[in-house]
């Protein structure tokens, strides 16, 4: 268990070194590299793999497509932010709030139209 652990914190590690090293010289590849949904399918192959099971994995998957969504707005906000003189720790911050309220709000009207995550 442990190893297995370890193993897939070093892979997830990896992910987001590279992402911040391309980025250094090549911001839109390093972009594109973490708009890769790479965590979520590595995610998913890590829940397969402990818990094969067809309902949990589509649930799942269902899930996170919903919460991508409010999670969106704040790479908007960020740059909007950071263009008008506000920090990088303020940005971040606020586009972090943002996407909190906003998984929020994608819960309560999931929870209305019958989504279960």
């Amino acid at each position: 268990m442990t190893v297995m652990l370890a193993l897939r914190a070093l892979i997830s590690g990896i992910i987001i070194a590279v992402v911040s090293v391309v980025s250094r010289r090549f911001p839109g590849l390093g972009a594109l590299i973490a708009s890769l949904p790479l965590i979520s399918v590595v995610g998913m192959i890590w829940l397969w793999n402990d818990k094969p099971d067809v309902e949990n994995m589509a649930r799942h998957a269902e899930a996170t497509f919903y919460y991508v969504i409010p999670s969106l707005p704040m790479f908007l906000l960020i740059p909007m932010l950071l263009r008008r003189g506000v920090g990088f720790g303020p940005a971040l911050i606020a586009g972090c709030v943002l996407t909190i309220l906003l998984y929020l709000l994608t819960v309560a009207v999931a929870a209305r139209m019958g989504i279960r995550s």
